[in-house]
């Protein structure tokens, strides 16, 4: 064989490996047996007679001004929370359900927001980025998280502070990862997203 055709050979086993690498890199990502996927992910916005009422778009009011004791010369402010449904899944496509070894426990979370238009900057066109805590673990490979979407805080600085006084709206998609692992401690995370819409809405809208 010349040396031609050897390197040519060689060639084409490294191109099958990169492809079959970069189409099981789902498959094999981590070192779990397990990965995770989220089911759903809603929120709903705090404070006022819309709490309770959970939405695949976030509509965050950033001043509510009714029932008293809020008003609109001294509005209250609420955090906003999160609700995901997560599922821990078998690597291993011909295992039936996760072993206790593979179920998953969640520990923290990091959100960001980003808009369509591309403004970006954090505490000038969007809310700061935030890491928090929160701590479930899977039964059966399912779990359900209650968590804060929008801080308070977030709603007393640059760029939601200024809707309280007129009527823009800020649209965002916020992006949600949870971090956790495996019951021996690989490590094993998800991501979703959402819409969340910041004004000064009527309240109970």
């Amino acid at each position: 064989m010349t040396a031609f055709n050897q390197l040519k050979k060689l060639s084409g086993a490294v191109a099958l490996i990169a492809v079959s690498v970069s189409c099981g890199d789902v498959v094999r990502q981590g070192r779990s047996g397990v990965y995770l996927v989220v089911d759903s992910l809603t929120a709903q916005p705090g404070g006022g007679t819309a709490t309770g009422t959970q939405a695949n778009v976030l509509h965050s009011d950033v001043a509510v001004n009714a029932p008293a004791p809020c008003s609109f010369l001294s509005p209250c402010i609420y955090s906003d929370s999160g609700n995901v449904s997560l599922r821990a899944l078998r690597k291993d496509v011909t295992a039936t359900s996760p072993t206790a070894n593979s179920e998953v426990t969640i520990n923290r979370y990091h959100i960001t927001y980003r808009r369509a238009d591309g403004r970006n900057t954090p505490g000038v066109d969007v809310p700061y980025a935030f890491d928090g805590a929160v701590t479930g673990t899977t039964v059966g490979g399912e779990l359900k998280l209650n968590f804060e979407m929008v801080r308070h805080v977030a709603k007393l600085e640059t760029p939601l502070v200024e809707l309280g006084t007129n009527l823009a709206v800020i649209t965002t998609i916020a992006e949600v990862t949870f971090y956790g692992r495996d019951q021996v401690g690989n490590d094993v995370s998800v991501s979703g997203s959402m819409q969340v819409d910041f004004g000064n809405f009527a309240d109970g809208k």
